[in-house]
């Protein structure tokens, strides 16, 4: 899950994944513009940024508590053995929809693990202690044999051949990145927090690579340049608002029982 910061006394936003998902899709869904073009294929990579994370919906499901905080164990600090079963689960999902789902899907998975293909100095792999890398690799030489077969597959079928092309591909594994993590930079921190931030290698489909800002322009609203999408656009998730609480109570009802609330967020062109 994600766990948003807040201010001292107040509870956190807990977001499950699946709800940080769909957020993600529906950035993509409004995606395109005179000066970005709208991605191919559309409707795959819509569906595939929705459901980027599915693999983590059985996890969450457990509303397992974490001994250190009293809350979900967060996005970052999730057991190892969890996070490499997400880490499979989530391109099984997916490729059942289509292959190409499932190929962006397990190049999702490897990237996070590898430097997002080199876009990122953060190299989570060789973070990984020794007694865990075996399972580790394992998982991630596995995502790359599924993403050896489900090219082959693609390139033979007219229809698709041109989308595993290396830059067409790598354009959309981009848009993926860029989509989660706009999202999380709502998600991950509470509004009186959210600074500047900028997004790299954003593909306008024209052979360019762009780095977005993103800032509060006043009044819940933020304001991001340049502007990627169709319009203006209002997205939001679902969460709890949660305190942490003691070990030993039954954290599963307590998570259960809370009804979920919306936070809406408004991006405007900066």
């Amino acid at each position: 899950m994600i766990i948003q910061t807040t201010s001292e006394g107040k509870p956190h936003f807990v977001i499950e994944q699946v709800d940080h998902c769909r957020m993600s899709g529906q950035l993509a869904e409004n995606f395109g513009n005179a000066n970005f073009s709208s991605p191919v294929p559309r409707d795959l990579l819509t569906y595939i940024v929705a459901h980027h994370d599915e693999g983590w919906e059985s996890v969450d499901a457990l509303r397992e508590q974490s001994p250190t905080t009293g809350l979900p164990h967060h996005l970052t600090q999730t057991p190892l053995p969890y996070l490499v079963k997400t880490s499979k689960a989530s391109p099984d999902f997916n490729e059942k929809r289509h292959a190409f789902c499932g190929l962006l899907s397990s190049m999702h998975t490897y990237g996070l693990f590898n430097g997002r293909y080199g876009l990122s100095d953060f190299i989570f792999i060789d973070k990984i202690a020794p007694e865990h890398k075996g399972m580790v690799t394992d998982m991630l030489h596995g995502e790359l044999e599924r993403q050896a077969r489900l090219k082959d597959e693609l390139s033979s079928q007219a229809e698709s051949a041109a989308w595993v092309e290396e830059a067409a591909l790598m354009d959309n594994y981009k848009l993926l990145q860029f989509f989660d993590t706009l999202s999380l930079y709502f998600h991950m921190t509470h509004a009186e927090a959210r600074g500047e931030s900028k997004f790299l290698h954003v593909p306008d489909g024209k052979g360019n690579d762009h780095t977005l800002t993103i800032q509060l322009a006043g009044g819940g609203v933020y304001a991001l340049a340049p502007f990627p999408f169709k319009n203006e656009v209002t997205v939001s998730v679902q969460g709890r608002y949660l305190t942490p609480h003691p070990q030993g109570t039954d954290f599963k009802a307590i998570f259960d029982s809370t009804s979920k609330e919306t936070q809406t967020y408004k991006i405007v062109a900066g």
